[in-house]
């Protein structure tokens, strides 16, 4: 929703696109820095509680947006939904996993596409009841949203609860790292790098899409906040479909499908017509969501033993790239061109060709031996 409403706050609040890349930056960053934390917190002291909480903070994040009428509001705004992210994410995933009955690539792409479906509904309707009518009281509808699934996370929330009460958790000792600690931790350096390519080749589109098809092909902002929802639905549709798919052909597999599958859609788009530009957009959103799910598995399969952290961590770098890559292309706009920016981000799936560095399956190792 937020990044849907740019156009308008722009106009409302006489934003460059640096201005608006800060406000990308301070909620991604919010979100970014405390997510490692919490998961390690929640990993020794699980809190499935925290699931509603995080979702209060957001809403208060949605009602003061409504109700802003400084560029410092917003900001603040920003960051307390970035703060309920980073206080709901690492405690949704642990009990996602809980629930996979063992699927986990499955499990995380429901839970992630969620999300996704988020982010995509969420700026086709605020195009339709925010922007189109250009009135910013109308976020409240979001808040409504919010209270709503503040309702159904305090059900998940007890669920967990009783799940904790019930079942006795593994101790740390139990838990081995499969392939070793010097390969775990070269391989969580090179999915971190995956992670920082993706999210800031993908901070383009969700900060910047609408505005490079408004100022390249004249198109009408309400339609360009409905392309904007085409791509994002793209990027559900991939995500559903990566998780499952690493479960049955590798998680390694579909990581380097969707890095280097990209990378023809990367570099044409720039140099398209308009109708090349959408159909290049919604293969782009299509193959490089498919990598998420796998990514963060892969990572909890390498640290089996600090799944919140992980996950705290990889959602942490998911937000922390999206929001420098915001700032950084808002900034280069700026004194460039987005056609500029478009064409220099192309070259980001390139980082794809690392994923021949990860551990393979028959790489793990059988012994308690973790050296």
């Amino acid at each position: 929703m937020l990044t849907a409403i740019y156009p308008m706050l722009q106009d409302q609040f006489l934003l460059d696109f640096a201005n608006i890349g800060l406000i990308s930056l301070v909620y991604q960053m919010t979100a970014s820095i405390l997510q490692p934390c919490i998961g390690f917190w929640t990993d020794k002291n699980p809190k499935p509680m925290l699931l509603p909480l995080g979702m209060v903070v957001t809403t208060s994040g949605v009602v003061l947006l409504s109700s802003a009428t400084a560029y410092s509001h917003l900001l603040i705004a920003a960051g307390m939904m970035g703060i309920g992210s980073s206080i709901f994410h690492p405690e949704a995933v642990r009990l996602t996993r809980i629930a996979s009955g063992g699927k986990y690539g499955l499990a995380q792409s429901i839970f992630q596409v969620g999300g996704n479906l988020g982010s995509a509904l969420g700026p086709l309707v605020a195009g339709i009841i925010i922007v189109k009518y250009a009135n910013q009281k109308n976020i409240l509808w979001f808040a409504g949203v919010g209270a709503i699934a503040c309702c159904v996370l305090f059900y998940l929330g007890n669920w967990g609860r009783e799940y904790q009460k019930s079942n006795k958790r593994k101790s740390p000792g139990d838990v081995t790292f499969p392939y070793g600690k010097s390969s775990t931790m070269w391989a969580l350096s090179l999915l971190a790098l995956l992670i920082f390519a993706k999210y800031f080749y993908m901070s383009n589109f969700t900060n910047y899409f609408s505005f490079y098809l408004i100022e390249k092909f004249n198109v009408e902002r309400s339609n360009a906040v409905i392309l904007v929802f085409v791509f994002m639905a793209a990027i559900a549709v991939g995500t559903f479909a990566g998780g499952p798919i690493g479960d049955k052909i590798g998680r390694r597999t579909v990581i380097w499908f969707s890095m280097i599958g990209a990378i023809p859609f990367s570099l044409a788009l720039p140099h398209l017509p308009f109708i090349g530009v959408i159909i290049a957009s919604i293969f782009i959103g299509l193959i490089l969501a498919s990598a998420f799910s796998a990514i963060v598995v892969f990572a909890q399969e390498l640290v089996p033993v600090n799944v919140g952290m992980i996950a705290g961590i990889f959602f942490g770098l998911m937000f922390g790239m999206s929001g420098i890559g915001a700032l950084f292309l808002g900034w280069l706009a700026d004194v460039t061109s987005l056609q500029t920016v478009f064409i220099c981000t192309s070259f980001l799936p390139f980082f794809g060709f690392l994923t021949f560095f990860l551990p393979k399956e028959e790489d793990k190792i059988t012994s308690n031996d973790q050296s």
